[in-house]
């Protein structure tokens, strides 16, 4: 059944909670997907490889249709990696600011609350192309900017899940791939 939310619709089925600590790509891949962990050093270069492909989904057929009721459309998924790329800037930012020893401490992020009270399956896909265009160009600059002992900077997910400044790319890496691999892209 192919539900097709759009501007002015009800809200759509919220996705199940995905309850799965996804932090075991960052060392053994994604089966799911086929993410294969990487050098961090290229984050900023697979991250403006994602522009295109997420381009091509939101200008794609069928962009606000969902496969399921409970399974985002692929204008929902780019909303949520647009999304994605602001919270990891400044997830980014907290652990190269924090204090070295101490870390940086993240909040915890509710994705399916996000794109409720973003309404994501209103947005303008072409919008949504542009804006994760510039997000991702931006924290691609941010992760270009990375030197040295940087990338062993740490900061700690709101469950207790340690990430360093090289892991928190891997991580981000997966979750743009993965909803690509979620989209058919």
């Amino acid at each position: 059944m192919n539900v097709q939310p759009g501007p002015g619709t009800a809200e759509p089925v919220v996705p199940e909670p995905d309850a799965k600590d996804w932090t075991f790509v960052i060392t053994e891949g994604c089966p799911e997907c086929g993410f294969v962990p990487f050098d961090p050093v290229v984050t900023a270069e697979r991250l403006r490889a994602s522009v295109p492909r997420w381009r091509r989904v939101l200008a794609g057929p069928g962009v606000r249709t969902r496969p399921e009721p409970g399974v985002w459309s692929p204008l929902e998924y780019g909303c949520h990696v647009r999304d994605v790329c602001e919270l990891f800037g400044r997830r980014l930012r907290a652990m190269l600011d924090a204090d070295p020893v101490e870390g940086a401490h993240f909040a915890d992020w509710d994705q399916d609350a996000t794109a409720l009270e973003k309404r994501y399956w209103e947005d303008d896909p072409a919008q949504v192309a542009d804006d994760y265009a510039l997000f991702a160009d931006r924290l691609a600059g941010q992760w270009e900017a990375v030197t040295g002992d940087q990338w062993q900077r740490h900061g700690l997910r709101s469950n207790g899940s340690p990430f360093t400044v090289a892991t928190l790319g891997v991580y981000l890496m997966h979750d743009i791939e993965h909803h690509l691999h979620d989209v058919g892209a």
